[in-house]
């Protein structure tokens, strides 16, 4: 039966079957709320101490998070506000877009997102992307001039497995960044892996997966490299509010 089924009536079923696909997904992504104590904390922070308007925000999953009391002084001079949380997905980012990003006015952001996608919730990589687009949209309309930095999902061993498929998502976050002047891809994977194409070791803690002090030295080190050239010379027009 099948077989006669005419082209345009088999794509308009497979498309229909995507869409389904898509929208049953979407009703099973982990729900943003469990991450509302984290986001409450943060804005408890700045009620206490506003940081300054024009600033890089920092957000993310857990490689960023882990990193938050240490970023500040690993990207110097740069003034950076650290919002990575928990294990959070690209979805969580849209989630509390406003609360974490847009509130701060930044002149920048530095998003990591996607390893958690690819190698924890199996969230296919086109809604990771349109989930990404929302991301964008919203701030280009918010923020007019404000810069994106997207990382690029680590390498890492406890997630070899999945490699491929972040690998596949970075592709994507790269291409993005191709086509978007205000958009900058950063490819922190590059750095952590051997000239055999497989990830280091010796920069993990022991779950295989976040990074350590001579891991986050290289991510450290990366990410002030791709921010420098653009962002240093805003520091001096940064407003206390």
């Amino acid at each position: 039966m099948a077989a006669f089924i005419n082209t345009p009536l088999r794509l308009s079923i497979l498309m229909l079957f995507a869409c389904h696909t898509q929208i049953s997904l979407a009703q099973q992504l982990p729900d943003p709320e469990r991450y509302e104590a984290t986001i409450l904390g943060f804005e408890e922070q700045d009620r206490l101490n506003p940081p300054p308007e024009g600033a890089i925000v920092l957000t993310g999953s857990s490689s960023i998070a882990r990193w938050n009391a240490d970023a500040q002084a690993a990207l110097a001079p740069l003034t950076v506000i650290p919002r990575g949380f928990g294990g959070s997905i690209m979805n969580d980012v849209l989630h509390y877009l406003d609360r974490i990003v847009l509130t701060y006015k930044p002149r920048a952001i530095l998003l990591y997102e996607g390893d958690n996608d690819t190698g924890r919730d199996f969230i296919p990589v086109p809604m990771v992307i349109e989930q990404l687009e929302q991301i964008i949209t919203r701030v280009h309309q918010e923020l007019p001039t404000t810069r994106i930095y997207i990382m690029a999902v680590k390498p890492s061993i406890s997630r070899w497995n999945y490699w491929s498929t972040a690998q596949q998502l970075s592709a994507a976050y790269q291409q993005i960044a191709d086509n978007d002047s205000l958009i900058f891809y950063v490819d922190v994977a590059k750095p952590f892996l051997n000239v055999d194409g497989r990830v280091m070791t010796g920069i993990f803690i022991e779950d295989d997966l976040h990074l350590n002090d001579l891991g986050n030295a290289i991510w450290g080190s990366t990410i002030k490299a791709a921010l420098m050239p653009m962002e240093a010379r805003f520091e001096s027009t940064l407003t206390t509010q």
